[in-house]
């Protein structure tokens, strides 16, 4: 599906409930708005990007998050993601000098995010958010820098605080090529819990790779080719 066409769409989903069966204002949806041109890094196929956050929440108007002109979504389209009772639009933020960052904003606006790269024209391609380690809570995965440091890097919001914490981290991995207006592979469960499908560094294998106790695991499927990848996310 065309990027444009993707960054349009508007992710739905149930609501949710705080603890104690008091429902908590929501996220129904998100999609990006205002496009724009004022970061030049066309690291999805085009100059254009996105200035603005669009959430759409139960019971209360549509909130409108606006960046400064310093700032970009480049991204496909938001995600949301349940995190417990809470939940967020999990979005790619870039800063014009600082790179990019992953950032969770919720119907109150931003809610936490990881440091910014730290460089201009850096980026980090998401790979999804799921329990990946089957202890209740949820961690979030992104490639940092697909076509440079090829690190998978996995997340999970601090208990009681609004950050996150990095847990595990494995390199020679990515899920982007440059000009790409898609994200390769992302995360599939085949019966045994989520699990993340990746590519090898030098694009020759298609990646299975695992959260657990000790820290992430892989497991090569064979050779990659697009239809090699769509057979993993398929189970098959």
């Amino acid at each position: 599906m065309p990027r444009r066409l993707l960054s349009r769409l508007v992710l739905w989903a149930m609501l949710g409930s705080a603890p104690g069966g008091a429902v908590a204002q929501a996220l129904t949806g998100a999609s990006y708005a205002e496009p724009t041109t004022r970061y030049d890094h066309g690291v999805l196929g085009d100059a254009v990007e996105w200035g603005a956050l669009r959430l759409s929440r139960a019971g209360a108007p549509d909130l409108l998050i606006r960046l400064p002109q310093t700032r970009v979504f480049e991204d496909l389209a938001p995600r949301l993601v349940d995190l417990g009772a809470l939940r967020a639009a999990m979005v790619v933020e870039s800063d014009l000098q600082r790179g990019a960052r992953l950032a969770l904003y919720t119907a109150d606006g931003l809610f936490a995010a990881t440091p910014f790269i730290g460089q201009r024209n850096r980026w980090l391609a998401p790979v999804g958010a799921a329990d990946l380690d089957g202890d209740g809570q949820v961690e979030l995965a992104y490639v940092d820098r697909p076509h440079l440091a090829k690190r998978l890097r996995i997340w999970r919001v601090v208990p009681g605080a609004q950050e996150l914490r990095e847990v595990a981290s494995a390199e020679d991995l990515t899920n982007h090529r440059i000009g790409w207006d898609h994200i390769a592979g992302g995360l599939r469960d085949c019966g045994d819990g989520p699990e993340m499908v990746l590519a090898s560094g030098d694009w020759g294998r298609v990646i299975v790779a695992r959260l657990r106790a000790g820290g992430i695991t892989r497991e090569a499927l064979g050779p990659y080719s697009e239809a090699a990848m769509a057979q993993a996310l398929a189970c098959r």
